[in-house]
């Protein structure tokens, strides 16, 4: 599952921080270019709640293998669109998919994983994702040198090596029909099938609201991810994804010194600090003026948002039934893509209209809302107090 996620992260952000030069070298705008990574996360969002209770009911690996053909469907389709319109219509669909994929991939691991070690083995394998981010814009913008045909192909490549590592797991669906076995689900009274019976069986609202939290922080994450190369560049600094690999090597250090403790301190103690270093990063960043300011911000922000998920699906996941994991992946899936398609797509307007330094000040103020809004909804949940 490491290699899996590696591979899947390694492959969408060599094509996110490129995407928004593709879709200006086709005539599109600022503007219009943070629009191929909102619509990809505003696509996953929507269908995130969906999708994650479907890869319950048919098996979380079946889905890895399919989903991870499509994707490289869809890579493979973008080395020919010539026209942005049409590009940003079809990452529409491209996110959808993208959600089944990660709500599945977070339930698979979550299932690997010792419940009384669960924020630790989190941590490890969030890891993938970090080395990814840490390498994959470097590697992308290299072969986009080459042509954006050569990096679609690429990434086709890559996701069908995706396709290849998925099939090689084990089937989780043998040990979901010994865990039925030892522990018989409860008798269900039918229900009809309605518009509404169907919404509350498939999303986990719950988790969703509480996973606004995550939102507020992705919010700003969404338009550095697209953004901060050209912010880069607006700065004159080199190498352009200078912040984005600082923020990963930070991330993999906190997560090896902290990641283990999580679990013993408590993911609500490590959460609150890990929801306010954000904010504080993405202020060091608005008013970043070179390269050491701009290390300075990746290195707050990659403080707290490396251990931001695994301290917050940890308590989230000790509320949740293990049948409905994928639903709350999915839940927690279609806040956080809200949060990134928000940032990216809004964000890129403000960037347009009145520049970097006012959009970055932006998304470090809904970051700061986040720890009065998780206190609060968090006790209205009660969830805190159900732990004790």
């Amino acid at each position: 599952m490491f290699g899996y996620t590696f591979t899947v992260f390694a492959s969408v952000f060599q094509l996110l921080p490129v995407a928004p030069y593709r879709v200006l070298a086709l005539g599109g705008s600022t503007a219009v270019a943070g629009l191929f990574h909102g619509f990809l996360t505003f696509a996953s969002a929507l269908s995130g709640p969906i999708t994650g209770a479907m890869s319950d009911r048919i098996g979380h690996r079946p889905v890895l293998i399919g989903v991870s053909l499509i994707l490289a469907a869809f890579t493979f389709s973008y080395a020919f669109i010539t026209d942005y319109h049409l590009l940003l219509a079809v990452v529409i669909v491209h996110g959808c998919v993208w959600s089944a994929l990660l709500a599945a991939s977070g339930a698979y691991m979550t299932s690997t994983i010792p419940e009384a070690r669960r924020a630790e083995g989190l941590s490890y394998w969030g890891l993938a994702t970090v080395f990814a981010i840490g390498v994959a814009p470097i590697v992308g913008f290299w072969v986009y040198r080459h042509g954006w045909f050569a990096l679609c192909m690429e990434l086709a490549a890559l996701n069908l090596l995706m396709a290849a590592i998925a099939w090689a797991l084990p089937d989780d669906r043998r040990e979901a029909g010994a865990t039925a076995v030892e522990a018989p689900a409860e008798p269900v009274s039918p229900v009809p099938l309605t518009v509404g019976s169907f919404v509350r069986s498939h999303i986990e609202w719950r988790v969703f609201w509480l996973a606004v939290t995550t939102a507020l922080v992705s919010f700003g994450y969404g338009a550095i991810t697209s953004f901060s190369a050209l912010f880069a560049d607006d700065l004159g600094v080199e190498p352009r994804s200078l912040f984005l690999s600082v923020m990963a090597v930070t991330t993999v250090l906190g997560r090896l010194l902290v990641g283990r403790a999580i679990d013993a301190i408590g993911p609500r103690r490590v959460l609150i600090p890990c929801l306010i270093a954000p904010a504080v990063g993405m202020v060091c960043f608005a008013l970043a003026q070179g390269r050491v300011t701009l290390v300075l911000s990746a290195l707050v922000f990659g403080a707290g948002f490396g251990l931001m998920h695994p301290a917050f699906t940890t308590y989230v996941l000790e509320h949740v039934p293990v049948r409905r994991r994928g639903a709350a992946f999915g839940a927690m899936l279609a806040a956080f893509d809200t949060g990134i398609g928000l940032g990216a797509s809004l964000l890129g307007l403000v960037i347009h209209l009145y520049g970097f330094r006012p959009a970055f000040l932006l998304a470090a103020a809904l970051a700061g809302l986040s720890v009065p809004y998780f206190t609060f909804v968090d006790r209205r949940l009660g969830l805190s107090e159900a732990r004790r």
